[in-house]
């Protein structure tokens, strides 16, 4: 019956079927946030009287109205122990400015940040069916856009979070790299970068393109405009990178000032920890950590971390389905989870920062029955459920954060 529906609305035009299944996906969520805002107790971050207004503006969205309203700091605020505190500077500027500039008309930030998210969400529905087709069959690449939309995440299209903006750019870059059409990608990944953190991962994306088809040249000739493009936006993507942190710093007069405050973001959940950023000290710590807070030994966190990553990189050279994606979204993949090894602390965030591989929902969706496809939207609701209801419902300060 669901692909019998699925069928029907493939033969609209492309833009109103993904319109059609993101709506739909759109009103699920609705009724879980109102759900959620109605079981909120006092011990939830938005308390007993909580409602979907707080939900969507609860949590990193009050960081993003406080630097539309209030912008960055020129002093870094310490701690009492006089450790950077958290502020502004981890926040990137486009979302929170283009939903004021929004909500300007709207009469309110928090209209304008929803709006924002909502037709950045569909607009990333519609690139990634534009991605996908690339590889897959029509019918593959809706029912991708299906999970995508109604999948774990799916609340982050309806409340003031950059990541559906980021996605949105994201995938609209991805697609003019598979076509080789380089020149909106001069635009998209400085404002890609200036949305959230993530455009160092495109940096070595590129690099890693441009090594593959250096490998092949012989096969499909790489010409020399080919190759001056891929160096150049490699360049553009790796200084939009640090660029941020070169603001942060020549703003508050201390050049350390951004990754500072980031690590005062890791102190919620080890209190002792000091000193500056070091690649993958992170996720090594926090696999130490979980393991003993849940009991078990930290070797076994070592262990596990070692077959997660190691799973990871197996299903992104062999898994058959992956494969069919191609090899810019298998290398994508593969960069943006090296990046969050390299510069994330595990905790209940890391659900939202895996939204950038939504390419992989392709892998998901390429040539399967019926029931598996059900199943896995139906998975996904669920887990959309369990996602709000813990970071929304039952979210407290630090242990189910969004």
């Amino acid at each position: 019956m669901a692909d019998g529906v699925l069928s029907g609305v493939r033969r609209l035009p492309a833009p109103v079927a993904i319109g059609l299944v993101y709506v739909a996906a759109r009103l699920v969520t609705t009724v879980f946030l109102l759900v959620a805002a109605d079981l909120s107790e006092a011990g939830s971050r938005f308390g007993a009287d909580a409602t979907i207004g707080d939900l969507a503006l609860g949590w990193d969205a009050q960081w993003y109205w406080f630097v539309a309203v209030n912008g960055y700091p020129a002093e870094l605020p310490l701690t009492a122990s006089g450790q950077v505190a958290e502020n502004q500077w981890a926040f990137m500027p486009v979302y929170a400015y283009l939903a004021a500039a929004v909500g300007a008309v709207l009469g309110s930030w928090g209209a304008g940040a929803v709006v924002v998210s909502l037709a950045a969400g569909y607009g990333a529905c519609v690139a990634l069916h534009a991605l996908l087709r690339t590889r897959l069959d029509a019918a593959a690449a809706l029912w991708a856009v299906a999970f995508f939309a109604a999948g774990p995440l799916g609340a982050l299209f309806q409340v003031g979070y950059a990541e559906a903006l980021f996605v949105f750019f994201l995938l609209l870059a991805l697609w003019c790299l598979v076509r080789r059409q380089y020149g909106w990608m001069y635009i998209l990944i400085p404002v890609m970068g200036f949305t959230r953190p993530g455009v160092l991962a495109f940096a070595l994306l590129l690099g890693l393109v441009g090594l593959w088809r250096i490998a092949r040249r012989r096969r499909e000739p790489l010409p020399r405009a080919e190759v001056v493009h891929l160096v150049a936006l490699a360049a553009l993507a790796t200084a939009t990178g640090f660029a941020w942190q070169l603001i942060a710093g020549l703003v508050t007069g201390d050049i350390g000032s951004y990754l500072a405050t980031e690590l005062a973001w890791r102190r919620n959940w080890i209190p002792d920890a000091a000193g500056g950023f070091v690649p993958f000290e992170g996720v090594i710590a926090a696999s130490g950590f979980w393991f003993r807070i849940w009991g078990l030994p930290d070797a076994l966190g070592y262990v596990a971390l070692a077959l997660l990553v190691t799973g990871s990189a197996a299903a992104l050279l062999f898994e058959r389905h992956v494969r069919l994606l191609g090899v810019e979204i298998r290398l994508w993949s593969a960069s943006y989870l090296l990046y969050l090894l390299a510069v994330f602390f595990p905790q209940s965030s890391i659900f939202r920062l895996l939204l950038p591989l939504a390419p992989l929902t392709g892998a998901l969706a390429a040539p399967r029955s019926t029931m598996w496809r059900v199943s896995v939207l139906g998975a996904g609701l669920i887990a959309q459920w369990g996602w709000i209801y813990g970071m929304y419902a039952r979210g407290n300060t630090f242990w189910l954060i969004p």
